[in-house]
């Protein structure tokens, strides 16, 4: 049965032996409920039932790839032909998964930030093991003072320790695509700045970052009437810009707008 990848789904297919090796052996898979998000044409799910894993469910949009799985695992993987975005995963164990993942690259953005955004206290997952546009993912890991921080650099470092693992070169994939990708290791924190809600955290970073070449005055003054106040307590320099402010910074930012919501 032949595949040709589909470009409305994002699909790119990762065959390199190497580089699949070196994926499945960034943690520790056996004995462990595994979860694979786009797992295309079950290269790198072959690594993985190589490992022992306890259990490994895939998901997948792509009818035609579930059928193509199916007949090269048969009853060793769990399917699921639906689209990640409308998975409760939390809902497909009670035990903490490993979640590996080559991203589609239009929708990965949307992905990570869904899991991060429904998080809680208690985490659903182990590691995330996840590939991204190497653009996307200079974006998560960045910090602040640089002109690649923003939304995702904070949201994703907000209850997660980020660290880059290896850029991929298109080669590496098929069809072969225009850009380098890069493999980023998700774990949770042991301790994080407690908010009531991340839609908090959102709306503050969305506020900034529209503007972002505009000093840090604007957004204030938009989210504040005693924006002054604010800024004196904890210690702003409302002339700095959206890029120039740390991690901590928006999330004691999104807890005074919080404290408004009473």
């Amino acid at each position: 049965m032949k595949i040709k990848a589909k470009k409305s789904l994002g699909q790119n297919f990762l065959h390199d032996k190497k580089i699949l090796k070196f994926i499945s052996e960034c943690t520790k898979i056996e004995g462990k409920e595994i979860l694979e998000v786009g797992p295309g044409t079950g290269n790198l799910t072959s690594e993985i039932l190589n490992k022992k894993p306890k259990k490994i469910f895939v998901v997948e949009k792509d009818r035609n790839l579930i059928v193509l799985l199916k007949k090269k695992f048969d009853n060793k993987v769990y399917y699921i032909n639906e689209d990640i975005l409308n998975i409760s995963e939390k809902n497909l164990t009670k035990n903490k998964l490993l979640v590996f993942g080559n991203l589609p690259y239009n929708i990965s953005t949307e992905i990570l930030t869904k899991w991060i955004v429904n998080l809680n206290t208690n985490f659903w997952f182990e590691k995330l093991i996840l590939m991204f546009q190497k653009e996307v993912a200079d974006r998560i890991i960045s910090t602040y003072n640089s002109s690649k921080y923003g939304r995702l650099s904070i949201i994703s470092n907000w209850k997660l320790d980020v660290k880059k693992i290896i850029d991929i070169k298109p080669i590496s994939f098929t069809p072969i695509p225009k850009v380098d990708s890069t493999l980023l290791i998700f774990e949770p924190k042991k301790n994080f700045f407690k908010l009531k809600e991340a839609k908090s955290l959102e709306k503050i970073t969305r506020v900034f970052f529209n503007q972002r070449r505009k000093k840090i005055k604007k957004p204030m003054k938009t989210l504040f009437n005693n924006y002054e106040n604010i800024a004196k307590k904890l210690n702003l320099n409302l002339d700095l810009r959206p890029q120039n402010l740390d991690f901590e910074t928006y999330f004691k930012i999104t807890e005074e707008f919080e404290k408004l919501r009473k």
